[in-house]
């Protein structure tokens, strides 16, 4: 493995006063306007929206950290770069550029290019998953669940028991348990599971990373049993940042290296671009040419031809770009660096959040945050509409609101009730960050103003994205008045 240079790259930097913090490796030379609108006009907001973040406009937002899907910033490059898209249907050479960008990074062969992750999902599990597969993985993600219980699959999530602790100093609680693994298959029979699935990192747990030792484990059962190894690589760029942080065995090697490690112990490898390159698409991968010949005629049935996948050629050319742009650790390790400097302020003062910090965002522990709230309420979604109202800034809940009914109708209650502060790369400023702390601060200080929700619109599937929902008491008046008291005319 390539030792680092002396100039190796650093993201934190320790300031004269004694202050260690994150530093910004890039400057900003295009800015976006954003809105901070008065509390009362946030109060309206968030009712208008049935309080569901995903229901708010962005002109009364004033951080959007809802997602890092799709809006992470672009660099020069991948901008320059969509100038010189090839807009023909089929054999474009904007397609064989990304083609190259995927083997180079991936290390596979065959790809099949899609609109965004989701639709990864639905071709892989259209191709291999039937009524009563079982699909072993490290957590799921909520629409992989539901691709696969669309066609009849289910899943069984193998962990280590401190994977769902809240507080923990495991720097690996994405790891799956092999011996469990190995316990499923006695249990169910090889010929019962098309695949096992290894999320890097783990969104719906705090963005929580797996090593590669583990993943060799992993990788030696599937193995033993002729099962093939699914790599969801949506965040690897961040796991291999973990890895090579927290990994004595891959400390002096490249990010590049790592990614290529972790990607050459799967059988197939799919992606949202939205998140690992920073621009829009998807993609799956594999250098088994009979893997690839199962899904291609998917691709075409769902999402266009071979070499656009319903992709913009435009996009195509900024993901072979940004592909590239993710082995690149002064780009791959922003975003980490100031979730763990977050996670970090809001211990200090107290706020419960998930420990280690981990990939995508900062996870504010929701069951911690506001035990009075009941899980059938909605603690999680309770939690991201008071911070709204708080701070402006949107958060996304990641619990039983982003779960599913059982046969009878009945919420399948989340393992943990987590609000999720998205950091996309190279977006979010210091001061910015800081905001988010003392406004979270605040609102941990008057967390019993806070109540539940119930539905007043629930959609049968996804229902997090576009379900409307209504406060269980007038608890949103009484937290916009308590915060009009406390800072006077300041938005």
């Amino acid at each position: 493995m390539n030792q680092p240079s002396s100039a190796s790259p650093s993201t934190k930097v320790k300031f004269f006063s004694g202050e260690t913090l994150p530093l910004e490796l890039h400057k900003v030379r295009v800015v976006q306007k954003l809105h901070l609108v008065p509390v009362e006009r946030r109060l309206a907001a968030i009712q208008q929206a049935g309080f569901n973040t995903f229901q708010l406009g962005t002109k009364d937002v004033y951080l959007d950290m809802l997602t890092d899907s799709g809006v992470n910033a672009m660099s020069d490059n991948q901008t320059a770069a969509m100038h010189q898209a090839d807009d023909a249907y089929a054999g474009s050479q904007s397609f064989t550029r990304l083609q190259v960008a995927v083997e180079e990074v991936f290390g596979k062969k065959h790809f099949l290019p899609v609109h965004q992750g989701r639709a990864a999902e639905n071709v892989i599990s259209r191709a291999f998953v039937k009524p009563g597969s079982i699909l072993p993985m490290n957590y799921h993600f909520t629409t992989t669940l539901a691709h696969i219980m669309e066609n009849g699959g289910r899943v069984v999530e193998i962990l280590y028991p401190d994977a769902l602790q809240i507080k923990s100093a495991n720097p690996f609680k994405g790891n799956m348990d092999p011996l469990r693994l190995e316990a499923l298959i006695a249990e169910h029979g090889a010929k019962n599971i098309p695949f096992i699935r290894m999320e890097a990192s783990t969104n719906l747990i705090g963005g929580q990373p797996f090593s590669i030792a583990n993943l060799r484990e992993v990788r030696n059962v599937a193995q033993k049993h002729g099962i093939m190894l699914l790599l969801d690589a949506s965040l690897i760029g961040e796991n291999a940042y973990f890895v090579k942080k927290r990994e004595d065995e891959f400390k002096n090697a490249t990010i590049a290296e790592i990614l290529r490690a972790l990607c050459d112990l799967a059988d197939l490898v799919y992606f949202s671009a939205r998140k690992v390159s920073s621009s829009r698409g998807g993609g799956i991968c594999t250098n088994d040419k009979d893997l690839f010949d199962t899904m291609k005629n998917l691709v075409v049935l769902y999402e266009g031809f071979l070499t656009y996948g319903g992709i913009s050629v435009r996009e195509i050319e900024s993901m072979a770009v940004g592909l590239r742009e993710t082995v690149d650790e002064t780009v791959i390790s922003q975003s980490p660096s100031f979730i763990e400097y977050l996670v970090a302020e809001l211990e200090r003062l107290g706020v419960p959040v998930v420990t280690p910090a981990g990939g995508l965002g900062c996870h504010v522990d929701a069951g911690g945050f506001v035990p009075h709230i009941p899980q059938k309420e909605y603690p999680a979604g309770a939690l991201a509409a008071a911070f709204y109202i708080a701070s402006g800034a949107r958060g996304m809940e990641r619990g039983t609101l982003s779960s599913i009914r059982d046969v009878h109708g009945n919420d399948i209650l989340s393992d943990i009730e987590l609000l999720r502060l998205a950091f996309p790369r190279r977006v979010f400023t210091l001061s910015q960050t800081k905001y988010v702390a003392d406004r979270l601060h605040w609102l941990h200080q008057n967390r019993g103003l806070i109540g539940g929700l119930h539905f007043v619109e629930e959609p049968p599937v996804l229902r997090f994205f576009n379900g409307r929902l209504a406060a269980n008491s007038d608890w949103p008046q009484k937290l916009a008045a308590k915060f009009r008291e406390d800072f006077g005319d300041s938005l």
